[in-house]
């Protein structure tokens, strides 16, 4: 008698469209083309993972900049002044406070100007 996989095939089949679901033409019909596609799919993830960080810092240091600018000083006497200052916030809450809350921004961009001052 012949073996086949029987069972164990059709589960692993159905993983392996559950995870490709929504994918169009043979990227989600076909086995193989699934197959190809997913570990593709999982690389680009891996990789975006890290990237979506950088991007998010470029668009805090964007943000900063325009916030900096209009308080007349430029992106980089702001962070050296911080850290003379001795304030340790990052960019992400900085970013936020220049959005959404002007006023303390105002406030520790006068400390960073003191900082360079002094």
């Amino acid at each position: 008698m012949r073996a086949t996989k029987g069972a164990a095939r059709r589960q692993s089949k159905k993983r392996l469209f559950k995870r490709a679901k929504g994918y169009r033409g043979g990227r989600g019909k076909l086995t193989r083309t699934v197959k190809e596609t997913l570990v593709r799919s999982g690389a680009y993830a891996f990789r975006d993972r890290r990237v979506r960080k950088r991007e998010f810092r470029r668009l805090w240091i964007t943000r900063l900049n325009a916030a900096c600018r209009m308080n007349d000083i430029r992106y980089s006497e702001f962070i050296h002044g911080l850290k003379k200052a001795g304030i340790e916030m990052d960019r992400k809450t900085l970013s936020e406070m220049a959005i959404h809350d002007e006023a303390s921004f105002k406030t520790v961009v006068d400390k960073v100007k003191e900082a360079l001052a002094a």
